[in-house]
């Protein structure tokens, strides 16, 4: 049977219609605010409307212009930042929407923040000016050819010459090779550099040094410094606009003032010296980052999803029996059941970024007043939803892709490109399985100090109340039972409490506890899971909670954090029962949907067909023609008869392929 475009297109605005909430309050609610709301309008709008931050080409162009274009489009905005006068929200938002890697990331993302966080007031002063007008041009170079999450492991070495009031930072090997900073292959003239500070004699460990890399006059590496990028990675397009570098040292001598003191100092003489500023600072900037890659997940599995969603409504396959029009896949309960999870997925993990840039602003505040109580929990928060979102949001993209069949393999879909780009985040600032082994850590640390008193608080706080969950039965009968957020959050408390006390448990049986931890660390891996999930089902039960306006919004809100805690638990069902938290036949009640909805719940993402990148997630549905142009714009099609066909294909179609003499 034909596919009629227009009749696809007709068929998705019906599906907009039948919504049963106010799609723009539901994108003030996704959000945050319709000012959040307003900004980003403007920026994306900004953004798709000017032909220079073009992108539907990305994947055909070769490396170097590839990279070539990331620096166009990086000058361009940097020019409109200054030329609009834009906020630093907006100017943050245009770079988003911009949707290409490259330097300005890791420039904004971690070399400013890292001197703001480990630099001097008097080192602020000097290099944040330069850095805000790009005069210079940053990079974080921590991660070694031979070591990334063990810091304490990296090679780099910072000695201290008091004869000269030097650093002289050096490679001693080849795997102490400073290894994948973003921006250091081509772009960056300076670094925040981590070496081993070595003053007279005696290894200090870890520290931080600015390092200029490359004159400021012609770009071209100073004496000492072998740097370049390390070569084409996975996907087209994709993080290939990236210039990961490789950097090695030679003897370099940077000024003492050159390392970052706010922490610590060494003197003209020498002498190692910790300054009054708590070293706990230090995670005040590890909670900014990790809070932004939790931000970015919810982003990227968005626009997947959004993808899906949309494209799942436009294509019908099969169930006409009798000549009559065929079934949306969106109807079918197969595809539902595993595109419906990560749609509310995006939401949960959206509501819990916000938490999270909230809890980051009041760590921050607590430390700058010496306050450390809730620095284990922070540090437990962030590391945990930084591993579990990354994790979960590189599988959603891969599973949207395959959700769109045989067009989702297509550049054109956006879905190839965007799994590429995602994928390292489950690397970057810390690979998850080390992650969530620290946040497994501080759980064991917080079970073992109940029987002293002491009781857990904010996300910990359901600890407390050991003796009741570890004897709860949850309160789940009937489908209707799941509208009472009480029962919800029980049941995941406590799962997640009889996990970590049966991991104490086993642990505490060992002949030491490094070996118990190393022994039971797949079961504590779980554990730290289940954790982590028990606080997304929270801070999504939190946000339904909270006075929403809008009809229907707050009823679909409270739709979508019981398909995501259903999903949970049916993925991971075998704790709830293996904890005796819930029974087999309360198991089977994981079955909510939000079918009537589900396009204008992606919709509420408020995404531009520009950012979206994808012929398959139009906003109009007019997905067949586009996919029918798109493939014609393809450098191979520029000829009818391919090049190379004179050389060989001509030669073999007529048979006169000259036979090689040592047949």
């Amino acid at each position: 049977m034909a596919m009629d475009a227009a009749a696809e297109v007709d068929h998705l605005a019906a599906e907009r219609a039948a919504a049963r909430f106010d799609v723009e309050e539901m994108k003030v609610a996704w959000a945050g605010s319709r000012h959040a709301v307003d900004v980003a309008d403007r920026m994306a709008r900004l953004v798709a409307s000017d032909p220079v931050f073009r992108k539907d080409n990305r994947t055909m162009l070769s490396r170097k212009d590839l990279f070539k274009d990331t620096l166009r489009k990086a000058a361009h905005a940097w020019r409109r930042i200054v030329e609009l006068r834009l906020t630093e929200e907006e100017a943050n938002l245009l770079r988003l929407y911009v949707d290409q890697p490259g330097y300005v990331d890791l420039h904004w993302g971690m070399f400013v923040p890292a001197i703001k966080g480990q630099g001097t007031e008097e080192q602020q002063q000097k290099w944040l000016p330069l850095a805000y007008k790009f005069q210079i041009i940053g990079c974080y170079a921590q991660t070694e050819l031979g070591h990334g999450s063990n810091v304490q492991g990296l090679e780099t070495t910072a000695t201290f010459d008091p004869k000269t009031d030097e650093f002289v930072i050096h490679s001693p090997t080849l795997t102490s090779s400073k290894w994948w900073p973003g921006g250091l292959g081509k772009a960056s003239t300076h670094a925040v550099v981590y070496a081993r500070l070595i003053t007279e004699g005696k290894d200090y460990g870890i520290h931080g040094f600015i390092v200029q890399l490359r004159s400021l006059v012609d770009h071209s590496p100073l004496p000492g410094v072998t740097l370049g990028d390390i070569g084409g990675k996975f996907g087209s397009g994709a993080y290939n606009s990236m210039d990961n570098g490789v950097l090695q040292f030679d003897h370099v001598r940077i000024p003492r003032d050159q390392m970052l003191m706010r922490l610590s100092q060494v003197t003209r003489e020498g002498k190692y010296v910790h300054s009054d500023v708590p070293k706990q600072l230090l995670y005040g900037t590890m909670v900014f980052v990790r809070q932004s890659i939790v931000a970015d997940a919810s982003k990227a599995l968005s626009r997947a999803v959004c993808i899906a969603v949309r494209y799942s409504a436009i294509r019908k396959q099969f169930g006409s029996q009798d000549g009559g029009p065929e079934t949306q896949v969106l109807n079918y309960k197969t595809q539902q059941s595993r595109l419906f999870p990560l749609l509310a997925s995006a939401y949960a993990f959206r509501f819990v970024g916000d938490w999270l840039n909230w809890l980051y602003t009041d760590v921050t505040q607590k430390l700058e007043a010496k306050d450390f109580s809730t620095l284990q929990e922070a540090h437990a928060c962030t590391a945990g939803l930084k591993a579990v979102t990354t994790s979960v949001t590189a599988d959603a993209i891969e599973e949207c892709r395959k959700l769109c069949g045989g067009h989702g393999y297509l550049n054109s879909s956006g879905l190839p490109e965007l799994f590429a780009v995602y994928v390292p985040a489950c690397t970057y600032e810390g690979d998850n399985v080390v992650l969530l082994l620290q946040v497994a850590r501080i759980l064991m640390k917080t079970v073992s100090q109940l029987a002293s008193g002491k009781q857990p608080v904010g996300t910990m706080a359901y600890m407390g109340k050991v003796q009741y969950l570890m004897q709860c039965k949850c309160a789940v009968n009937t489908a209707e039972d799941w509208l009472n957020p009480v029962a919800i959050q029980e049941a995941f408390e406590a799962r997640a409490l009889r996990m970590v006390v049966n991991c104490a448990q086993n642990v505490s049986q060992a002949s030491s506890q490094e070996e118990g931890f190393y022994e039971r660390s797949p079961d504590l891996l779980e554990a730290a899971v289940a954790h982590i999930q028990l606080i997304i089902v929270t801070k999504f039960i939190e946000k339904v909670q909270q006075d929403i306006p809008g009809d229907g919004v707050k009823e679909q809100l409270q739709n979508l954090c019981n398909v995501y805690a259903l999903y949970i638990l049916h993925k991971h069902l075998g704790d709830f029962l293996a904890t005796g938290c819930i029974t087999p036949k309360q198991g089977a009640l994981a079955n909510e949907q939000v079918r009537p909805n589900a396009v204008a719940l992606v919709d509420a993402f408020n995404h531009t067909d520009h950012y979206l990148g994808s012929v398959l997630g139009r906003y109009d549905g007019n997905v067949y023609p586009a996919l029918y142009e798109e493939a014609w714009k393809d450098p191979l099609n520029e000829t009818v008869v391919p090049e190379g066909y004179h050389e060989y294909l001509r030669p073999l179609l007529k048979q006169q392929l000259k036979l090689s003499s040592r047949l």
